[in-house]
C-alpha cells in the first residue's frame, strides 16, 4: 500500500476507466434484450431510428471504452513499472544497511535473483492485480442485481455453482502459490551456483573440474524443472476446473432457462440475457485465471522483496547521534566481548587496549586470535557484544556511521576492484575529487609509473574485479584509493600477505608511506613487514599475550620470539 500511495492519483483514474470498460460491456445484453423484447412484444415501436440510435449510442461507449483502456494499458503499466522500479530501489538501499553478519549467511546469487528476476513480475501484478479485482467484482455484483431484475430463482440457480467452483480453485491456487515460492528459491539457488562457477572459472579450468561443475549445474537445473513440473500439475488442475465449471453453469443456465420459458416464468428476451450475461461473467472468470498464474508470481516476489526488508539492520546510527569530526586518532578497547554468532565461540573476550593518536600498531599471532575481528570493530562493520569502543575518547556507537568510516581507511589482503577503469577505482575512495589528486595519490602509492604504462593509462579497464591487473598492481591502486581518503585513522589487514617478495617490497613501501601521520593498525603475518612498529600486540584466544616493540618482544624470549624464529627458518 506505501508504494500505491505514491500514485494514487494514477490508481483512482486507472480505476475509473476500469469502470467505463466495465460499463461498456455490462450494457450490451440489455440493449439485446431490449431489442429482442421490443421485436416480440412491440414490433411497430422497432424502428430503424430506434435501432441506430441504440447503435450509435453504442459506439459512443465503445470510443470511451477504447480511450479508458488506452490509458489502463499504457499509463497503468507505466505506474506498475515505477511500483516495481521503487520496489528495487528501496531493496538495494537497504541492502546497503544490513550487517556482515547478513552476508556472512547469504549467497549473492540469491540476493540478485531477489532484486531482479523477483521483481519483475511486480510491474503486472501492481498494475493488474487491483484493476482485475475491480472488475471482476463489479461485474459480479451488477450481473447479480440486473439479472434479479428479470428472475430471482435462476439467478439463485446459476450463481449457486459460483461457491463450489471457488473452493476448487482455491485449492488448487494454494498449492500453485506454493510451487511458485518454491519455484523462486531454487531459480536463487541456481543463480548462485552459476555466479559462483563463473567467478571461478580460472581455479575450476586449474583443476579440469569443468565437467563436476557442469554437474553442480544440471543437479539444480533439473530440480528446478521437477518444481516447474509439479506447478504445472496444478495450474492444469486449476484451468480444467475452470473449463469445466465454466461448461457447467452454461448447461445448467440452458437446461433451466428452457424449463422456465416452458413454464412461462421467464421471457425468451430474458433468456437470451441471461446467456449473453454468463458470457460476460465466464469472460471475468476465464481472464482472472489466467492472471492467476501472473498474480502469484507477482506475490511470490513480494514476500521474498518483505522477507528482505523485514530484516532489521542491527548497526544503525543511534538517535541524535553525533558526528564525528576533528580526528586526532586515539583508539581504546575497553572490557569488548564479541562472537560471530551463538552458535560460535567468543572471539574476543573481556579484551582492553589504548592505541595512541598517530602511533603504529601492529597486531601478530596465530590464526583466529581475533586481529581481523578488531579491525572490523573499530568501524562497526560487526557490532560488540559488550564493552566499549572509543575513538579520541568518544564512544563509536555516539557518533554516525557515515562520520565514523570516512575517518578510517580499510586496505585489505583481498584486493576488490570495481568494474571500469583505473581512474573510476581510486577516484572511489573520494568521489568526485580532481585528476590532479587522483594522479598525486597514485603517485604516492607507487602506482603512477605502471599505471602510465597500461594501454589506455587511467582510463585502462580493470576487467571484473581487477582481473586484468597483477596482485601488486592491484594492492598499490587500493593504497591510492586509501591516499585519496586520506583518513587519520589506517587499518591495514594482512595488505601484503598474499603478494610476491618484488610487488611485497613495493606496496610495503607505498604503505609506510601512508602510515606517516596516521593512527595505523597492522594485521600481519610476514613478522618482517612490522619491525617498524612503534608497538606490536600478540593477540592469542586467551587476548593480548604479548606487548612491546620488535627488539623488546625479541628479547623477551616468549611467543612473538618463537613466532619470528620459525617465520626465519
Amino acid at each position: 500500500m506505501p508504494y500505491y500511495k505514491r500514485y494514487a492519483g494514477v490508481m483512482a483514474k486507472d480505476m475509473l476507466c476500469a469502470s467505463l470498460t466495465t460499463i461498456c460491456e455490462l450494457l450490451l445484453p440489455l440493449l439485446v434484450r431490449e431489442i429482442t423484447l421490443r421485436a416480440g412484444e412491440s414490433p411497430l415501436e422497432l424502428t430503424v431510428n430506434f435501432v441506430l440510435i441504440l447503435g450509435g449510442a453504442y459506439l459512443l461507449l465503445r470510443i470511451i471504452d477504447a480511450l479508458a483502456y488506452y490509458y489502463m494499458a499504457n499509463i497503468g503499466h507505466v505506474m506498475g513499472a515505477k511500483i516495481e522500479t521503487d520496489m528495487r530501489r528501496d531493496l538495494f538501499s537497504h541492502l546497503q544497511l544490513l550487517p556482515f553478519k547478513f552476508y556472512d549467511n547469504t549467497k549473492v546469487g540469491t540476493l540478485m535473483s531477489r532484486i531482479t528476476s523477483d521483481l519483475f513480475d511486480v510491474t503486472e501484478f501492481a498494475h493488474h492485480c487491483p484493476e482485475e479485482f475491480f472488475i471482476a467484482g463489479v461485474k459480479i455484483i451488477a450481473s447479480f442485481i440486473i439479472l434479479c431484475t428479470m428472475s430471482v430463482p435462476l439467478t439463485l440457480i446459476v450463481f449457486a455453482v459460483i461457491p463450489p467452483m471457488i473452493l476448487i480453485l482455491f485449492y488448487f491456487n494454494r498449492r500453485m502459490q506454493a510451487g511458485f515460492r518454491a519455484q523462486r528459491r531454487e531459480i536463487g539457488e541456481l543463480n548462485a551456483t552459476v555466479e559462483d562457477s563463473l567467478l571461478g572459472v580460472r581455479v575450476v579450468r586449474s583443476f579440469a573440474n569443468e565437467a563436476l561443475e557442469e554437474e553442480k549445474f544440471e543437479s539444480g537445473n533439473s530440480r528446478f524443472l521437477k518444481i516447474k513440473a509439479k506447478n504445472y500439475k496444478y495450474m492444469g488442475g486449476f484451468q480444467a476446473s475452470t473449463r469445466f465449471f465454466e461448461g457447467f453453469m452454461y448447461i445448467v443456465v440452458v437446461v433451466a432457462g428452457a424449463l422456465f420459458m416452458i413454464n412461462g416464468i421467464i421471457t425468451s428476451p430474458d433468456f437470451i440475457a441471461y446467456l449473453l450475461y454468463v458470457t460476460t461473467l465466464f469472460a471475468t472468470i476465464r481472464k482472472i485465471v489466467e492472471f492467476a498464474e501472473q498474480f502469484q508470481r507477482g506475490m511470490t516476489g513480494i514476500e521474498r522483496f518483505f522477507e528482505i526488508m523485514d530484516t532489521e539492520p542491527e548497526i544503525t546510527d543511534k538517535r541524535g547521534a553525533d558526528i564525528l569530526k576533528d580526528v586526532k586518532g586515539e583508539i581504546k578497547f575497553e572490557n569488548v566481548t564479541f562472537r560471530y554468532s551463538e552458535e560460535n565461540e567468543e572471539v574476543l573476550e573481556d579484551l582492553s587496549f589504548t592505541v595512541k593518536a598517530g602511533e603504529n600498531v601492529a597486531l601478530v599471532g596465530p590464526s583466529g586470535g581475533g586481529k581481523t575481528t578488531i579491525c572490523n570493530l573499530i568501524p562497526r562493520f560487526y557490532e560488540a557484544d559488550s564493552g566499549r569502543i572509543s575513538i579520541d575518547n568518544i564512544d563509536i556507537k555516539d557518533v554516525t556511521l557515515k562520520s565514523l568510516r570516512e575517518n578510517i581507511g580499510v586496505v585489505q589482503q583481498e584486493v576488490y576492484l570495481f568494474a571500469g577503469s583505473v581512474y573510476d577505482n581510486i577516484e572511489y575512495g573520494l568521489p568526485g575529487a580532481s585528476k590532479e589528486d587522483i594522479v598525486r595519490a597514485a603517485k604516492l602509492a607507487g602506482a603512477h609509473e605502471f599505471i602510465k604504462a597500461l594501454p589506455e593509462g587511467y582510463e585502462t579497464n580493470v576487467g571484473e574485479r581487477g582481473v586484468k591487473l597483477s596482485g601488486g598492481q592491484k594492492q598499490r591502486i587500493s593504497i591510492a584509493r586509501a591516499f585519496l581518503k586520506n583518513p587519520p585513522v589506517l587499518l591495514l589487514d594482512e595488505a601484503t600477505s598474499a603478494l610476491d617478495n618484488e610487488s611485497e617490497f613495493l606496496v610495503q613501501k607505498s604503505l609506510s608511506e601512508l602510515s606517516k601521520g596516521r593512527t595505523t593498525i597492522t594485521v600481519a603475518h610476514r613478522l618482517t613487514t612490522i619491525k617498524n612498529a612503534d608497538r606490536i600486540f600478540v593477540i592469542t584466544k586467551d587476548g593480548i599475550a604479548e606487548e612491546g616493540s620488535h627488539r623488546e618482544l625479541l628479547e623477551k624470549g616468549g611467543i612473538y620470539s618463537e613466532l619470528y624464529e620459525a617465520y626465519n627458518v
